[in-house]
């Protein structure tokens, strides 16, 4: 009998510490059907998920008023995590990691500390000391949302040489350089008035980024200079249909397929994931489709292999999975739904490839 494949997953809640934090799934690989492998206890709220790119560590962060980055050694051919060391997150709220692709570093942004940190790996436990630490400053024109700093993402761009951090609060995309584990200021992208940026991606030929603006309900595109640094917007779109009242929603995620022909943004309330297609010479993005997520509050999704999208549907308390069509980029239900308290944040052992 021919074993099927399937493709492991992490899933990071909202849980607390005495619950079950962190899932490990599994994504049959024929049918899309879901299942739970595994689990974690012992960490309060693992609302981000990030692996080393060798795969022998998970990094999750603790989104609490005092915030922790835990690093996990993951055992090779099951994916059981083994808790190595924490540090503190040297503010609050903790919502974002990621780690360098060169596997030096990990870098965490604190959403309510207004500040973000960048710390190094060492083999034998996965994490290092404290070796950068930058905080932001100003306000924007939304008094309920943009009182203060809110770095909300903080991504490397894929040399290593840049690292971009989206302040919802600022309204700006901070563009630091990354020299030897500490980051120095080095310019920033301005978004409209009250767009509030969210989560930043690059497309796989790193000529455009892309960036998911929460408040303003839109995605902008970005022409991107890898040898400088610079983002020079490009597009500001919608990622809802159009006579939808923005007001209802706020964008959440935002990926880019590996072959880098389409795009997806999730949207809270309208619930909903928005597909884009993106076109290859000048990066800019035209509007598919819209799918229902069968679940409220996509806070966050991710691509697997195989040609599948996975959404954590935040308050709906599941896990439901998309087959992508290869030839338009639309999203088709599998008609699986996995069951997970709370799930915000997806994290593929294997990246799907181009």
């Amino acid at each position: 009998m021919e074993q099927k494949q399937e493709h492991l997953f992490y899933t990071g809640t909202y849980a607390s510490r005495t619950e079950t934090g962190i899932f490990l799934c599994a994504l049959d690989g024929e049918s899309g059907e879901m299942r739970i492998v595994s689990g974690t206890e012992g960490i309060e709220r693992p609302s981000f998920l990030a692996l080393s790119p060798d795969g022998s560590y998970l990094y999750a962060v603790s989104e609490t008023a005092e915030g922790q980055l835990y690093a996990y050694a993951v055992e090779a051919g099951t994916g059981e995590l083994h808790m190595q060391d924490r540090q503190a997150t040297e503010g609050a709220d903790p919502c974002y990691v990621s780690v360098t692709s060169d596997g030096r570093y990990v870098l965490a942004s604190n959403y309510s500390g207004g500040n973000a940190v960048v710390y190094g790996i060492l083999p034998a436990s996965g994490l290092g000391n404290l070796l950068a630490q930058v905080k932001h400053s100003g306000s924007g024109i939304r008094k309920d949302r943009q009182e203060g700093p809110h770095p909300h993402s903080i991504v490397p761009d894929p040399s290593g040489r840049y690292v971009m951090i989206c302040d919802l609060g600022l309204d700006q995309v901070v563009v630091y350089r990354l020299e030897e584990g500490k980051l120095v200021t080095h310019r920033a992208a301005e978004l409209p008035p009250g767009s509030g940026p969210r989560h930043l991606v690059f497309h796989p030929t790193h000529k455009f980024a892309y960036v998911a603006n929460e408040l303003n309900n839109t995605v902008t595109a970005f022409i991107y200079n890898e040898h400088t640094g610079e983002l020079q917007p490009l597009q500001h779109l919608s990622t809802l249909p159009e006579g939808m009242m923005v007001q209802d929603n706020t964008a959440a995620d935002i990926r880019v397929t590996p072959c880098g022909r389409y795009l997806y943004v999730s949207n809270r309330g309208h619930n909903s994931i928005a597909a884009f297609r993106i076109d290859q010479d000048s990066g800019k993005l035209a509007a598919i489709d819209w799918v229902d997520t069968a679940g409220a509050t996509p806070r966050n999704f991710n691509l697997l292999p195989g040609g599948y999208l996975i959404v954590a549907n935040q308050d709906g308390g599941n896990l439901v999975s998309f087959s992508i069509d290869g030839d338009s980029g639309r999203l088709q239900p599998t008609g699986y739904v996995l069951e997970i308290p709370s799930p915000v944040c997806i994290e593929p052992v294997q990246k799907p490839a181009k």
